[in-house]
């Protein structure tokens, strides 16, 4: 990898961590950069994962005074989170890397969206059920949670606005104590498809995992970040979020072109 190449995912992944920390949908950034440096998709994602986590634990750590009150819903979230990105490794681990490079246009475009529709689905389900958190509505959340974490642990782009939507309609109203949450929970689907990804690495699938990527990329994830979580407190997600929303859709217009048309 030559200089240009580990600076340019290195600003990536600043960028990635920073939108990640505010508004969701960083791999939109981190993981079209490792591509366009010649990785394959699965090494684009193993290697986005792994480097991206420390934003996550950069963003937890700068809202983690937001986390006051709400101790019940990570208790009851964090677990399908965790289950959920175990298996979502797995089942990336297990696919074919060409039938994975087909997924990459579809994945990209999912990912967008899933960033768009957020705020006309949250209204219409707000309007619709109101903020009573029932037992059942919170079987409903858990399995929700269970869905974005098999999601996140596959792929990961956007699973923070789906974690938005869904603690929106579970009653909190506090965008920054929401954030926070996101970010826990982004933690444990993360934390547990980079074990799994580690224990592949080290067992079946050797070569997915790019250090010399990671290393400087974590750094670069942290401290965007940090810096995310200070500037969320200032900047609303809105107009982030249409940012990330325009770069989704027009790199999958790209890798559609390139992997069904050129």
């Amino acid at each position: 990898m030559s200089l240009i190449h580990i600076l340019t995912v290195m600003a990536a992944a600043f960028v990635a961590g920073a939108i990640n920390s505010i508004a969701g949908g960083g791999t939109l950034v981190s993981f079209p950069a490792l591509l366009g440096i010649g990785l394959t998709g699965q090494q684009a994602n193993v290697t986005s994962t792994l480097a991206l986590w420390p934003g996550s634990i950069g963003g937890f750590w700068g809202h983690r005074e937001d986390l006051a009150g709400i101790r019940a819903f990570a208790l009851r979230l964090m677990p399908p989170s965790l289950i959920g990105g175990a298996l979502g490794a797995w089942l990336m681990l297990v696919t074919p890397q060409k039938l994975f490079d087909q997924l990459v246009p579809w994945l990209i475009l999912t990912a967008s969206v899933l960033l768009a529709a957020n705020d006309p689905v949250n209204r219409l389900l707000k309007k619709i059920h109101g903020h009573e958190r029932t037992p059942g509505w919170w079987i409903a959340a858990i399995c929700f949670q269970f869905v974005v974490g098999v999601y996140g642990g596959f792929f990961g782009a956007g699973i923070g606005i789906l974690m938005l939507a869904a603690l929106s309609l579970l009653g909190l109203t506090d965008i920054h104590q929401m954030n926070g949450l996101k970010n826990l929970l982004a933690l444990c689907i993360n934390g547990i498809a980079i074990f799994a990804f580690m224990l592949m690495e080290a067992l079946r699938h050797p070569g997915n995992a790019k250090w010399m990527l990671i290393l400087p990329m974590a750094v670069a994830a942290g401290l965007g970040g940090l810096f995310g979580s200070h500037m969320a407190h200032r900047v609303g997600r809105g107009p982030v979020r249409v940012g990330v929303i325009c770069i989704g859709f027009t790199l999958a217009a790209w890798y559609f072109y390139k992997t069904y048309a050129a």
